[in-house]
């Protein structure tokens, strides 16, 4: 596999979801903090994302947003004050209770009339024009114990705006997704959580491309240094040395370390060791296999070998992990540090000290927010 397939495949779990939402008038729904990742498609219309942390966003037809830390949120109709916030509708009620178009205009349910008046007004701020807001809502559920640095480094809110002939594989899976959510068809159960994995796929490449400060789009388009990963990736378990890898990239071993080193922020035997034994907490978790099938596929010889490698990393044994047990202890290599801080270098399976990945930021811990209700007066 490619790196990108592979940080994205050690975290997913479970299964997507995702709905087809459509509000009018004047509305105001909160998402709260969430361990995974979510993402807002606008179909038609206009309409605003508000992150409990940062800046609002205005998102206009055919924009994607992506929110790759679970952060909780607000989307609006206009830019919202503290307290509108506050008393935001809860998103899951408009999923238990049908669509929000009626609640959201009418006051909860009621069918009061002040609510259409406010669908025909122009909106605060003339932001975006009145009229029905389309959107396309899902979210994916993330296991953050061990997250790969690409994926780390994401920024809290991916923006991505609608621009004619830019990302048309993203735009191809957003309109077959749109088309799969707007009428059951034969097949449809599976279609759906494919595209979904498309669209997340499709949403973080686009990031990539465009990004002028993340370290991995810089990383990946390095061709050595790409060279030397897709190779460590597609083979993980071969018996690999800095001679085989320096030559697999098609240049000298200084050169290899020199350029792998400093941009991916570690040497390449080092990244080799902590993406085995990512890769083994992956089939822990995801495969009925055994430790000593785990161990051949990730180039352990024995399950020991992989099992004392795998406890000094990540402070616990790969039983007790698997068992969903197996909590890092404080103060363990793998246990969260502040944030701002790297965590503690320690040695590898191969006896290497690596360097903390650049971008690896600390486990986010879920940002409370309001909870409350807020329909118009």
């Amino acid at each position: 596999m490619d790196v990108v397939s592979d940080a994205i495949s050690a975290v997913r779990v479970g299964r997507p979801s995702s709905e087809r939402v459509r509000v009018g008038g004047t509305w105001c729904a909160r998402l709260a903090p969430y361990e995974g990742a979510g993402f807002h498609v606008v179909l038609k219309g206009g309409c605003w994302l508000l992150p409990d942390d940062g800046d609002p966003v205005s998102l206009r037809t055919g924009d994607a947003v992506l929110l790759p830390h679970g952060t909780g949120h607000v989307i609006a109709d206009a830019p919202a004050d503290p307290v509108t916030v506050r008393r935001a509708v809860p998103f899951e009620r408009w999923r238990r209770d049908g669509s929000p178009q009626g609640r959201s205009s009418t006051g909860g349910g009621g069918g009061g009339g002040g609510g259409d008046a406010a669908g025909e007004a122009a909106l605060a701020g003339d932001a975006h024009p009145a009229g029905e807001v389309e959107l396309l809502c899902g979210k994916y559920r993330l296991d953050r114990s061990h997250v790969h640095p690409l994926m780390a480094e994401l920024p809290e809110v991916v923006h991505l705006p609608h621009h004619v002939g830019r990302h048309p594989e993203l735009r191809a899976a957003i309109d077959l997704l749109g088309g799969e959510l707007e009428a059951q068809r034969p097949g449809s159960c599976m279609a759906v959580p494919s595209l979904l994995d498309l669209l997340l796929v499709y949403m973080i490449r686009s990031w990539m491309a465009e990004s002028t400060a993340g370290v991995w789009p810089a990383v990946l388009g390095d061709p050595v240094v790409a060279a030397a990963l897709r190779a460590l990736h597609t083979d993980p378990a071969a018996a690999w040395t800095n001679d085989r890898l320096a030559a697999t990239a098609g240049v000298s071993r200084p050169t290899l370390a020199r350029r792998f080193t400093g941009l991916v922020g570690r040497p390449p035997m080092a990244y080799l060791t902590w993406w085995r034994l990512t890769l083994a907490a992956t089939l822990l978790r995801d495969t009925p296999d055994s430790l000593a099938a785990v161990a051949g596929r990730v180039g352990y010889g024995t399950p020991y070998a992989l099992s004392h490698a795998f406890s000094r990393e990540f402070g616990t044994t790969p039983g007790r992990y698997r068992a969903g047990a197996g909590e890092p202890a404080p103060g363990s290599p793998a246990a969260p540090a502040p944030v701002g801080r790297p965590v503690p270098p320690h040695r590898s399976a191969t006896g290497a000290v690596p360097a903390a990945p650049v971008g690896v930021r600390a486990a986010r811990r879920p940002v409370s927010g309001a909870q409350g209700l807020f329909v118009p007066d």
